[in-house]
């Protein structure tokens, strides 16, 4: 299996850069936002967000983790309720994923988000999109649009899992 680097490390922090900028500008400041980011490289995401959002804005915005197999509609097992609090009644939900795909991962968070409490909004922040919905669901912030087959997969690394950051294709 051939494996391809399409961004590296300085193309992926660019484009969280990018991201950081464009919450704040469309939120206008970052008043009653909060940071969830679906586990695990999202959730590393969005704490990257979260200190570069600090850094311009001077403000610490909350970040939460978010494990959506309890509301997954596609695994064969049950997975029990996580046992974790989620202030996001009344907020601004910037949900933070490193690849947007089919859309079930975001409808499953949409799910899991709604159950801590209802969120005034939600907004979806991702690294990649790579096509192929099957749900009607898109992404407000995206780092890199890459298009690719089914056959393809798209694998984002960070430096905190992974020992380097970048995003890899294998075909």
């Amino acid at each position: 299996m051939e494996t391809k680097e399409i961004i590296d490390a300085l193309g992926l922090r660019r484009s969280l850069t990018r991201i950081t900028h464009e919450i704040i500008e469309h939120n206008k400041g970052v008043e009653d936002i909060v940071l969830v980011g679906i586990k695990t490289r999202g959730e590393i995401l969005a704490q990257r967000l979260a200190k570069m959002i600090a850094r311009v804005e001077q403000v610490q915005v909350p970040c939460y983790a978010l494990d959506v197999s309890h509301w997954r509609d596609d695994l064969e097992q049950a997975h029990p309720l996580p046992n974790q609090t989620m202030l996001v009644k009344d907020k601004k939900v910037i949900l933070v994923d490193d690849v947007l795909f089919k859309g079930r991962t975001v409808r499953a968070a949409m799910d899991a988000i709604m159950h801590y409490g209802r969120a005034k909004e939600i907004q979806l922040a991702v690294l990649v999109d790579r096509g192929h919905r099957e749900l009607p669901i898109r992404a407000d912030y995206i780092g890199k649009n890459i298009p690719s087959s089914l056959q393809e997969q798209i694998r984002v690394k960070v430096e905190e899992i992974d020992d380097c950051d970048g995003v890899y294709i294998s075909r």
